[in-house]
C-alpha cells in the first residue's frame, strides 16, 4: 500500500469522478484507475463501486477513507519531523467571509509567529460546510459561531473561543442621524435600511432576520436587499441606508458611525471558535493550538 495512492484515492473519494480527481492532481484519469487497482489489490478488497461512468465509495472505502487520512498525515508529520524547517507547511482554514473579515488577519500574525515559512490558504465556505468539510480532512482549521456548533462539538473535532462579534447599527456620516449621541427606536424605524437576504454565516435564506436584527418586534424599512457586503457598506457610507454590521466594520471603516439605541431591548452577540481536527492536524499545527488553548 502506497502513500501517494491513498492521496490519491482521498482525492478520488471526494469528487466521487475520475475526471475531476485528475483535474485536480494533473494526472490523468488513466493514471488514477491504475492507482485505485493498485490499491485494492495491496488490499484484497474494493473500495469502489462503479456505476456507469461514476464511482462511490462502498462500505470497505468508507473505513479505508479514515484510516487514509490518518496514515497521509502521519506521513507528512514524520516528513516534516525528519526534513525539519526545509519543508514547506501549508494550512487550509475554512470559514464564512465575514470571519474571514474579522478574524482572517489575527490568525494569520498567529500562524506566521509559529511557522513564519508556512503558506495559508483561506477557503470561503459557509459554517456547516466549512465543518463537514474539516471532517472530511479537506482543511486543517474552520471558524465558526457557536450556534453552528450546536451543544456539543462534532466527533473527532475541537474547538477554542477566539472571541465575540457585535452587531452595531450604522450609518454613514451623510446620514440625517449621523451626529446623534443616542436616537430612539421610534426614530430609527422611520429610516431605511440596507439589509442581506442570506445570513452572513450559514448562508440560509433569512429575508430580514438575515443580519440578527429583531425584525419579528422592531420591524424595519428594508429598501436595500443584498448580500454583498462590500456594496451593503458602500451603500450606508453614502447615507442612503442604515445597517446593522459587525463591530469590526465600524474598527475598520474610520467614517462608520455607530448609533447607540437606548431603548431597544435587542442585542445580538454571536461567539466564534477556531476548530481542527487532532487526528489529522499537522505537528507545528496540533503544538500551537495545544499552547493556545
Amino acid at each position: 500500500m502506497d502513500i501517494a495512492d491513498l492521496r490519491s484515492f482521498l482525492v478520488i473519494a471526494r469528487h466521487a469522478n475520475l475526471r475531476a480527481a485528475a483535474d485536480e492532481l494533473h494526472q490523468t484519469p488513466s493514471a488514477l484507475s491504475k492507482a485505485v487497482k493498485r490499491l485494492e489489490a495491496s488490499l484484497a478488497t474494493p473500495v469502489f463501486d462503479r456505476v456507469g461512468k461514476a464511482i462511490r465509495l462502498n462500505t470497505a472505502g468508507e473505513r479505508l477513507r479514515e484510516r487514509a487520512r490518518t496514515l497521509v498525515t502521519l506521513a507528512d508529520q514524520t516528513e516534516a519531523e525528519f526534513r525539519g524547517v526545509s519543508l514547506r507547511s501549508h494550512c487550509r482554514l475554512l470559514s464564512p467571509a465575514v470571519l474571514q473579515w474579522g478574524f482572517g488577519a489575527a490568525l494569520a500574525a498567529e500562524l506566521s509567529a509559529r511557522q513564519p515559512q508556512a503558506s495559508l490558504a483561506f477557503a470561503t465556505l459557509f459554517e456547516d460546510a466549512a465543518l463537514a468539510a474539516l471532517a472530511r480532512g479537506e482543511g486543517d482549521l474552520a471558524l465558526v459561531t457557536g450556534v453552528a456548533l450546536g451543544a456539543a462539538l462534532p466527533a473527532g473535532l475541537q474547538a477554542r473561543r477566539l472571541g465575540e462579534i457585535r452587531m452595531q447599527l450604522v450609518a454613514g456620516p451623510g446620514h440625517p442621524l449621523a451626529g446623534r449621541t443616542e436616537v430612539p427606536t421610534a426614530e430609527v424605524l422611520q429610516h431605511d435600511f440596507a439589509c442581506p437576504q442570506h445570513s452572513m454565516f450559514c448562508g440560509l435564506e433569512r429575508g430580514a432576520r438575515a443580519d440578527g436584527w429583531r425584525d419579528d418586534r422592531l420591524p424595519r424599512r428594508i429598501r436595500f436587499w443584498l448580500d454583498d457586503l462590500q456594496l451593503l457598506i458602500n451603500l450606508v457610507r453614502s447615507g442612503q441606508a442604515l445597517a446593522y454590521l459587525p463591530d469590526f466594520a465600524l474598527a475598520q471603516h474610520g467614517d462608520l458611525l455607530r448609533l447607540t439605541v437606548p431603548d431597544c431591548p435587542y442585542e445580538c452577540v454571536e461567539q466564534v471558535h477556531l476548530v481542527w481536527r487532532p487526528a489529522t492536524a499537522s505537528g507545528w499545527l496540533a503544538a500551537w493550538l495545544a499552547a493556545a488553548s
